[in-house]
């Protein structure tokens, strides 16, 4: 019998970290996982992986330490963060979400609110590689102490205090455009620890109701136990 010649296997182009996709405008997906094209290549902020594509690199973005990025694991379907958004950032700590969102919004002003002078620090050092960043050392419930922020596109908050609608009520009366997005890292115990979960969600919505209409809320388990992320609009 004719030993058959044996054929030549294709080669296939090598793809070592799946396909790249794009989830919202600056927010990627790759084998599932949430990534943003870094504005400092080479620079990691707490430790991501960054992985290199189409000669660009990206910053896998943890849900597990980013309310945010578990928001959109767990399904937020508005995400209005763009190139030249103007935000106000309560809650800035040591800007974990706030570099994401730095890789995002490159062309506009991230003004992070942080009362902590440890975790000031920290965001001082960060805004020092990233220009979008501007470093606010301030108490959330006092707004007139950064009144130089002016009006922003776009209000997140994440503080962890019993008056926490109040905060984002107050802020957004002063800084947030008619129409614009609100988001909230509701911590409920830090409410009411008397209350049951969605007792105590339907009071806060009520409140925020004089103010917003709420367009999404989400329980953003198990990325976060404590926590329900909240996405609101500004009436115009």
């Amino acid at each position: 019998m004719t030993k058959q010649p044996k054929q030549a296997k294709k080669s296939k182009k090598h793809e070592p970290y799946g396909k790249l996709s794009e989830l919202f405008p600056g927010v990627y997906t790759i084998n599932g996982e949430l990534y943003t094209k870094s504005l400092v290549p080479g620079r990691r902020v707490y430790g991501e992986k960054l992985i290199h594509m189409n000669r660009e690199e990206y910053r896998r973005w943890d849900p597990f330490r980013s309310k945010l990025a578990a928001a959109i694991k767990k399904g937020l379907k508005t995400f209005p963060f763009k190139r030249g958004s103007e935000v106000l950032y309560l809650g800035a700590s040591a800007g974990t979400t706030i570099s994401h969102l730095s890789d995002i919004c490159i062309e506009g002003t991230i003004f992070g609110v942080e009362i902590s002078p440890y975790m000031m620090e920290k965001l001082l050092k960060l805004a020092k590689e990233r220009e979008n960043i501007v470093p606010v050392l301030a108490d959330a419930r006092k707004p007139q102490d950064y009144a130089d922020v002016g009006e922003v596109d776009i209000l997140y908050q994440d503080v962890s205090q019993p008056d926490q609608p109040r905060i984002l009520k107050i802020n957004a009366e002063r800084f947030l455009k008619r129409g614009g997005d609100a988001f909230l890292a509701l911590k409920a115990h830090s409410i009411d620890v008397t209350k049951e979960k969605e007792e105590l969600i339907d009071s806060v919505k009520e409140e925020l109701e004089e103010l917003f209409d709420i367009k999404q809320v989400i329980d953003i388990a198990p990325f976060d136990e404590e926590h329900y992320f909240l996405h609101m609009k500004r009436r115009a």
